[in-house]
């Protein structure tokens, strides 16, 4: 099936590129849109000569950046990122965000807290009045006691998952840690609860990402954008 969206957010993808200059250090985000992102990046190094280095937040962003051409450094290698675009799987109006849909959620915040701005783009379905009604929120935990993790999440009244690979096994993210998907009950504040999770023995970091977003660039379905 084709994605309704694809148009939308290439034109949010594309035009986030065109924010990066030469000499910069970027944070290179992970998922669907930000495939867009390293699309026109690619073009830019072909067509224009842009010089810059990346940070990727996955193995998989890794591949596809080197496989088009970008040069790519760690984070170690870094004081800090001028720039990082990434997406998002729900943001709501204060741009509070949840993400972790490809399961790089604590690269993707890692990323992102080293970088002067976090760009953000997204299709305009991502746009949400209450964070969790469209999308559970990941939480990456160790593989060692997970269930234990989970049960502690389940206290605080979040219905929890262990993420799945879609032949069946079990999901493991680039940290070999195990996803816990959570279904948010309506009512709970997001900077509270990303402490409490975080502060639960075993839980690594979850996929809410409160006072990250600056600039949101938002696709609609003709590939318009608008800035937020």
């Amino acid at each position: 099936m084709s994605d309704p969206y694809l148009a939308s957010k290439r034109a949010a993808g594309r035009a986030a590129a065109e924010l990066v200059r030469p000499g910069m250090r970027v944070g290179l985000g992970t998922g669907s849109t930000f495939v867009f992102v390293l699309e026109r990046l690619a073009e830019r190094i072909r067509e224009d000569g842009l010089e810059f280095v990346g940070v990727p937040t996955s193995e998989d962003t890794a591949k596809r950046a080197k496989d088009l051409g970008v040069c790519l450094v760690t984070l170690d290698e870094v004081t800090a990122l001028d720039l990082t675009i990434d997406g998002a799987d729900e943001i709501d109006g204060s741009k509070t965000m949840i993400k972790g849909g490809g399961g790089a959620l604590v690269r993707e915040k890692i990323v992102a807290a080293a970088a002067l701005e976090m760009v953000v783009v997204v299709s305009a379905n991502k746009l949400v009045e209450v964070l969790g009604s469209t999308f559970k929120l990941p939480v990456e935990v160790l593989t060692f006691g997970w269930r234990q993790a989970a049960a502690r999440i389940e206290s605080l009244g979040l219905a929890v998952q262990r993420r799945m690979r879609k032949d069946g096994g079990a999901f493991v993210s680039d940290n070999g840690n195990v996803i816990l998907d959570c279904a948010l009950p309506p009512g709970l504040d997001p900077r509270q609860l990303e402490l409490t999770l975080n502060a639960i023995p075993g839980v690594v970091d979850c996929g809410l990402f409160v006072g990250l977003a600056g600039r949101v660039f938002v696709g609609d379905l003709n590939g318009g954008i608008r800035m937020i």
